[in-house]
């Protein structure tokens, strides 16, 4: 799939008289991965939501895979990918019911080649042997990659990770960017990454956009790379080099 298969317009996002971000905007080009960064309470995981159809903006529009996602929304969402923070792995399902499920949802399959078609997804992410585990047996890593699998069960062109490396030691943190990046190469698939781990920023992301609580929306976009050793905006500063506001 070629083009631009995300356009955010004018999205904002209000509870009460709160304004948690206004006026955020941008595009996502196949074949990206598309970071979205800020710190803490800026509404990362809050516009991931919106982005994938869960929570209808206050105001603006997104487009997904060429349609409106809040008018044929059933659709669209049957055609992207989803890892929720945390992974969100059903606890009474093994890790091979888990990545089975949207299958038994979406598609017609027989028992039989759901099975061999999540055996095969558990198998991209590494955990081709552990496809009886529950999730309360495995790391928290695992989990993670098990939750990217139950993601790519569908085979979408489009996936959203909501801070996959959060929680993670730096090792399994590292093998989980490069997962990221092996996917990308082998299945041709578009990744909107929400995180505010910088190290992962820097390692997968080609572009970003960064959200800040205090101006209530996006401060910088484009390559965090050139973002780091060139942006004069004191926050994005700070972001990149680890440092405090004076």
């Amino acid at each position: 799939m070629s083009g631009t298969l995300i356009r955010a317009r004018g999205l904002a996002q209000r509870f009460g008289g709160r304004t948690l971000y206004r006026d955020v905007g941008f595009e996502v080009a196949a074949g990206e991965i598309f970071v979205i960064l800020g710190g803490s309470g800026c509404g990362k995981s809050t516009l991931m939501r919106q982005l994938v159809g869960l929570q209808p903006p206050s105001a603006g529009s997104v487009e997904v895979l060429g349609a409106d996602m809040y008018a044929g929304g059933a659709d669209v969402r049957a055609r992207i990918g989803v890892m929720f923070q945390g992974g969100a792995l059903f606890g009474s399902m093994t890790l091979l019911e888990n990545v089975m499920l949207p299958l038994q949802m979406r598609t017609g399959l027989p028992a039989h080649a759901r099975a061999e078609l999540a055996r095969v997804k558990l198998g991209l992410v590494g955990l081709g042997e552990a496809a009886g585990l529950m999730p309360a047996e495995i790391s928290g890593g695992m989990a993670k990659r098990a939750a990217i699998a139950r993601a790519l069960a569908l085979d979408p062109p489009l996936l959203f990770l909501d801070e996959p490396s959060a929680g993670l030691d730096p090792i399994t943190s590292a093998g989980l960017d490069r997962l990221i990046l092996d996917l990308r190469r082998d299945l041709a698939a578009t990744f909107v990454v929400v995180t505010h781990e910088l190290d992962s920023i820097l390692a997968i992301a080609d572009r970003c956009v960064m959200l800040d609580r205090q101006a209530a929306g996006i401060i910088a976009e484009g390559d965090p790379r050139t973002l780091r050793e060139t942006s004069a905006v004191p926050v994005v500063h700070a972001f990149f080099h680890r440092e405090t506001l004076a």
